[in-house]
């Protein structure tokens, strides 16, 4: 299959939506390079080719192009990322390399961080916003804590956003879609107050409708609404004073409802359990379950609404001989309401209970981050600093329960409310220096030390003194009189390595990476309540710990005319942080846990090309080996744990990313170019208990476009088709919480579509 999908993106060409491409300006001529890619993974501007790190960059002017609007569009194309979706934007993680933290609770930070203009988002969920004018996205892959910790023991998301121009310059961008889908975005830039104050300005806003369809609520489901905007300000008051102000806000609506892929299911090392309950009421409602169903069964609209706002202020004073001080101060609000039918049924039965779920989140951070950059060129050139975080999350989660006793019987309503949070205290001291022993040969050596204070509440009241479905009774944690549950743990993150230019064009690296997360706590809704004086979740999760080795290799070739990197790497990560599923009483709950240790091994290669003017192609490998070494059964284990070697979960064996360009025809007013990917993936495992029925089998999406790229009056023009094969997929698949079947969750591209993007520039 590999090499059917190899052969047919070379005869059809491949587009835009290429890694570490930097520049798709309409009017450009083509100068037959790859161009140099500048990136900040060291937290300097340094060229892509000369950075011992494994970077993966997808550039602003494609992503906007090519309709690429959030990270788990992005995870489509870069080979070492997965992006698991959910009802919910609180449960949606990033994996790089098959590493990630899933949980609800907000006692954990993520294992990959995502860093938007040097600011830490210290929240998984947080991550989910619109990509909207930015410059490009780097994929920093493996342990990142020396310089972007907090929480960066498997990877970085570092977002960097457009700046204001120059010289005065605006934009339009409309997106028209099947399947009355839009997007459409605006924006202003500019000086002010001449060279010496530049502002930007711009807004966005987009709507789908959905394509699942609920019959019992007669709308079309699994659709968004976005609407947000971007203000930055650059002031230059001195030639060494450089100032800048950014703010963004982001009201977002979304509805994920899953619909039923099997009723029943294949526990781990068992045999397929068919759900007598759920079979007969999809019976009863005419929906057919398998692998294609995009029909709901839900009685009650499923959506979540977010508010995603920060401002953040950053000052560069050069002093001395070029050296650089840097003070970034931000704040950050993210407002999360979650409303979920957690049963998905279209009613209750004396089999089946119904549950209606209601969620509040208030989460606010703010952070200080100093350090010092030393110019390049010297013995030793470095990065230290001092960075500083504090953040409060308070949620309110609410769950209320109807079951029906006998046939014939009045329905019985429960309800349990929980109110819990935590306060996060982070303080770090970093720094990361390479030292030039010659102009060929440098030594590599960073560190930093962590320290972090955490504690939790968990105040849970149930109308019923047992537990129900879904439901334990109450709680007060901390009860009356003792004291709040807190973990005060310092640890460190470490890089040592060798880099050693080859020749002025080809580098090759060897590393070592120490990654570490802090401690957690599994706080959420359903906490066991345990039995005095010791309440479960009162013992923290120990810090997550991992050893990654990689070594590799740059090369840039034929005159730049050819770019081609590889990277090997090993990883193994130790006290690894994940949810794992139990019941209660027949209802699943996910349990956040040390899952023991995991390891992670292989080696990607990416490889761009421009050989002849009208011709670019890209192809990016990853193969990886993320398996399971040595997991500790937890107690609450309702199916076998003997699952030693298995694969993790969002970890593919193999992902592959092929594109291409071909301007067929340029004229002195445009150029049509023809453009195409290919994207595949092995078969993923979703979740960590190992059942066959959560798997999703090896597939891949062809997309392509025709072009209409203005010379001289800055307008764009994309006639584009998604999914050209119409290959049906799961983004993800995961037990029903009640009933014993199988959900999936339905990508956006499940089927073929067309639409139109259109941009001009001012």
């Amino acid at each position: 299959m590999l090499a059917s999908a190899a052969a047919l993106t070379a005869i059809v060409g491949a587009g835009p939506r290429a890694l570490a491409q930097v520049s798709a300006q309409p009017a450009a001529a083509s100068t037959s390079s790859v161009g140099e890619i500048v990136v900040t993974a060291r937290r300097r501007a340094e060229s892509l080719q000369s950075v011992p790190i494994a970077v993966a960059v997808v550039s602003g002017a494609a992503a906007a192009a090519e309709n690429l609007n959030d990270i788990q569009d992005i995870a489509n194309i870069v080979p070492s990322v997965e992006f698991r979706t959910s009802a919910s934007n609180k449960d949606r993680t990033i994996f790089v390399r098959g590493i990630g933290t899933i949980s609800t609770s907000p006692g954990v930070e993520p294992s990959v961080s995502t860093v938007v203009d040097g600011v830490v988002f210290a929240r998984a969920g947080m991550a989910t916003l619109d990509l909207v004018d930015i410059d490009h996205v780097e994929v920093l892959e493996g342990p990142q804590g020396t310089l972007f910790g907090k929480n960066a023991s498997a990877g970085v998301i570092n977002i960097v956003t457009a700046i204001p121009t120059q010289t005065p310059h605006a934009y339009f961008g409309a997106g028209l879609y099947q399947g009355s889908e839009y997007r459409a975005d605006v924006g202003a830039s500019g000086p002010i107050l001449g060279d010496k104050v530049l502002g930007l300005i711009e807004g966005f806003t987009g709507q789908y409708r959905g394509n699942v369809y609920d019959p019992f609520t007669d709308k079309e489901v699994d659709g968004y609404r976005h609407t947000g905007g971007r203000v930055k300000l650059i002031a230059n008051p001195t030639e060494n004073l450089k100032l800048t102000l950014g703010a963004d806000y982001t009201n977002s609506s979304d509805s994920v409802t899953g619909t039923v892929v099997s009723a029943g299911i294949t526990p781990y090392e068992g045999v397929y359990t068919p759900s007598a309950s759920l079979a007969a009421i999809l019976a009863a409602t005419g929906v057919v379950a398998g692998p294609d169903n995009r029909i709901s069964t839900s009685n009650n609209d499923s959506s979540v609404h977010d508010k995603n706002a920060g401002v953040n202020f950053q000052a560069d004073w050069t002093v001395f001989d070029n050296y650089t001080v840097t003070s970034i101060t931000a704040f950050r609000k993210w407002n999360n309401t979650q409303y979920q039918d957690y049963d998905g049924l279209p009613y209750a039965t004396t089999a089946l209970p119904g549950a209606l779920d209601t969620g509040l989140l208030d989460f606010k951070q703010t952070s200080q981050e100093v350090r010092l950059t030393s110019p390049k060129g010297k013995l030793v050139d470095y990065v230290v600093g001092l960075y500083f975080l504090n953040a409060v999350d308070n949620e309110t989660y609410s769950r209320a329960l109807t079951q029906i006793p006998s046939v014939g019987a009045a329905p019985v309503n429960n309800l349990g409310v929980g109110h819990y949070g935590t306060t996060d205290n982070n303080f770090a001291v970093y720094g990361e220096a390479d030292i030039n022993l010659t102009k060929q040969l440098r030594l590599i050596a960073g560190g930093r030390g962590v320290w972090d204070w955490l504690s939790y509440y968990d105040n849970r009241t149930s109308t019923s003194a047992v537990a129900l479905p879904g439901i334990q009774p109450s709680v007060v944690n901390p009860p009356p009189g003792g004291p709040s549950p807190n973990d005060d743990v310092m640890g460190y993150s470490a890089r040592f390595g060798v880099q050693y230019d080859i020749t002025t064009t080809i580098t090759g690296y060897v590393t070592y990476s120490r990654g570490y997360k802090g401690p957690a706590y599994d706080v959420f809704f359903n906490m066991n309540p345990g039995t005095a004086p010791v309440y479960f979740g009162d013992q923290p999760l120990a810090p997550e710990t991992s050893n990654d080795y990689e070594a590799g290799l740059k090369t840039t070739l034929f005159d730049q005319k050819v770019r081609a990197n590889i990277t090997a790497f090993i990883e193994d990560f130790h006290n690894y942080q994940a949810n794992f599923t139990t019941t209660v009483l027949g209802a699943n709950v996910t349990t956040l846990i040390n899952a023991g240790s995991v390891s992670t091994r292989g080696v990607e290669a990416t490889f761009a090309a421009h050989p002849i003017d009208p011709v670019t192609f890209n192809a990016d490998l990853l193969w990886d080996d993320a398996k399971i070494d040595d997991f500790p059964c937890p107690p609450t284990a309702v199916s076998s744990c003997n699952i030693n070697g298995q694969p993790l979960p969002f970890a593919p064996r193999y992902k592959l990313h092929l594109a291409e360009t071909w301007r067929v025809l340029r004229t002195q007013a445009w150029d049509t170019a023809i453009e195409s990917n290919y994207d595949y993936q092995s078969k993923t495992q979703f979740q960590l208990t190992e059942q066959p029925s959560t798997i999703q089998p090896a597939y891949g999406i062809w997309n392509a476009d025709i072009a209409l790229l203005g010379r001289e009056n800055g307008w764009q023009a994309r006639f584009l088709v998604n999914n050209i094969l119409n290959t049906h997929y799961s983004s993800y698949l995961a037990p029903t919480n009640v009933g014993g079947g199988v959900a999936r969750f339905v990508p956006r591209d499940d089927d073929r579509y067309v639409g139109v993007n259109f941009r001009k520039d001012f």
